[in-house]
């Protein structure tokens, strides 16, 4: 069995991390249908959105680190 941080990590992180994803993509549609049709509008649209993205994976990020703690935490003192 494979212990890979999607099977260990919590509900939160799991729905953070397709969010992230999600978000993140969508910026980078927008930047480049921006950019294909010369819209100055949606090239600043999308930077903020890609930012938010970033924003979230870096939550997730968060979460999962605290989730592992926890788990090293409850290994250590049983």
């Amino acid at each position: 069995m494979l212990n890979t941080p999607w099977e260990t990590g919590s509900a939160l992180y799991r729905r953070l991390l397709l969010s992230a994803l999600v978000i993140t993509a969508g910026g980078i549609i927008t930047a480049i249908a921006g950019a294909m049709l010369n819209s100055d509008a949606l090239l600043y649209i999308a930077m903020p959105v890609i930012i938010i993205g970033l924003a979230t994976h870096i939550a997730g990020l968060v979460v999962r680190g605290r989730d592992a703690k926890r788990r090293h935490q409850g290994h250590k003192n049983p």
